[in-house]
């Protein structure tokens, strides 16, 4: 996740100051990752400092206020525009697997089995989270990467099924 383009995202719609950004970007994700204030605005001095917003002044209760320029838009089409790369053969879990049988440890099937009972209990919270979301009437955005997590997470049982036969 882009902290930098979701900002940029957020004043190509209109300028604002930094705890608008904030809120907004509160709101784009449902609150589900933590943006801390101090971050809003170091990231804002970054993005003002290579040129991709700048201030027109600040509104009636002083507050700076930031739009995007011209090569914010650019930086953030840019960024919107790139496929996003998927890291294919680097996995965390199997490389602990690897190196559980490289010094011989015997406890494959419990690393297993405990990588199991992990991704059913993301699977369970995803769950009981996606149907908050849909009694909340919530964006449905926030749905569609749930049910991606999801598809991920059955995927991911999957190959353990796989692992474990060898």
């Amino acid at each position: 996740m882009s902290v930098k383009h979701a900002m940029l995202a957020l004043l190509y719609e209109q300028p604002h100051h930094g705890y608008e950004i904030k809120i907004g970007f509160d709101d784009l994700v449902q609150k589900k990752w933590p943006l801390n204030p101090g971050q809003v605005y170091t990231t804002l001095d970054r993005l003002e400092r290579d040129g991709l917003v700048d201030s027109p002044g600040s509104d009636e209760k002083d507050r700076k206020i930031y739009r995007i320029t011209d090569a914010g838009k650019e930086e953030f089409m840019n960024w919107l525009y790139t496929p996003v790369e998927y890291s294919l053969l680097k996995d965390t879990f199997y490389f602990k697997w690897l190196c559980s049988q490289k010094v011989d440890v015997g406890q494959e099937k419990e690393m297993v089995e405990h990588q199991r009972k992990t991704i059913i209990k993301n699977i369970l919270q995803l769950t009981k989270f996606r149907q908050q979301l849909e009694e909340e009437n919530e964006q449905e955005n926030m749905q569609l990467l749930v049910d991606g997590a999801l598809l991920h997470l059955e995927a991911d049982l999957k190959w353990l099924d796989m692992i474990k036969k060898k």
